[in-house]
């Protein structure tokens, strides 16, 4: 039994979360030491040390605003929630205020001989949101939240996407233990890609519909 076509107050919270999630990253940003700072020389050396910091806040940052966006395009699909959309929901969001951790880790370690860590548990945490937003589209479609139409088939196609991100993100967890330099920069590529998906979509959103189709 679905609740009230309304989703204000769950939007409402879920920018709450997105929003601590984005504080977060920024808080982890911060100098080593300042107080060991000496000299105009060793300032600029202690801000090139923090550029893999800044790396991974621009990455996860980009990965927060294409989760955001399309979560907002998403409940804006469909009409009210039920007990399984809200927890799949939550799972999603669990995703979200995780990404701070990887984050902080990937700051820390990219640029050492012992980075692997860091990269696999970072895209482990993406495949994991993936599998959230396969779950997510689902309970809708499956749950009667979505009408027929264009609706239908924009969360048939995240879904389609989720499976396909799942596939990729795995893939690189498991590369990272290897080549975890490499993953970093193929997972920074990728997300480049989806975020072009995303604003064709949020642009056009027949466009993929149609490829899709053909």
């Amino acid at each position: 039994m679905t609740e009230s076509p309304s989703n204000a107050r769950l939007e409402a919270f879920c920018d709450g979360v997105f929003a601590i999630a984005i504080t977060l990253l920024v808080i982890d940003l911060r100098l080593e030491d300042p107080d060991r700072i000496a000299s105009t020389r060793e300032f600029w050396l202690a801000l090139r040390n923090l550029l893999p910091s800044v790396f991974a806040f621009l990455l996860s940052f980009v990965i927060i605003l294409i989760t955001w966006a399309n979560h907002h395009a998403a409940l804006k699909l469909v009409r009210g929630s039920s007990a399984a959309f809200s927890y799949a929901n939550g799972l999603l969001l669990l995703t979200v205020v995780f990404i701070p951790f990887p984050t902080s880790l990937l700051g820390s370690f990219l640029w050492t001989d012992h980075a692997a860590p860091a990269v696999v548990l970072y895209n482990a945490v993406l495949a994991v949101q993936a599998i959230a937003w396969v779950v997510l589209s689902g309970t809708a479609l499956e749950g009667g939240l979505v009408a027929e139409g264009a609706a239908t088939a924009r969360l048939r196609q995240n879904r389609r996407h989720g499976y396909a991100a799942i596939g990729f993100y795995s893939l690189l967890a498991v590369l990272a233990v290897w080549f975890a330099f490499v993953v970093a920069v193929v997972t920074t590529v990728l997300m480049l890609v989806w975020l072009a998906i995303s604003i064709r979509m949020h642009r056009d959103p027949g466009a993929l519909e149609t490829e899709t189709s053909n």
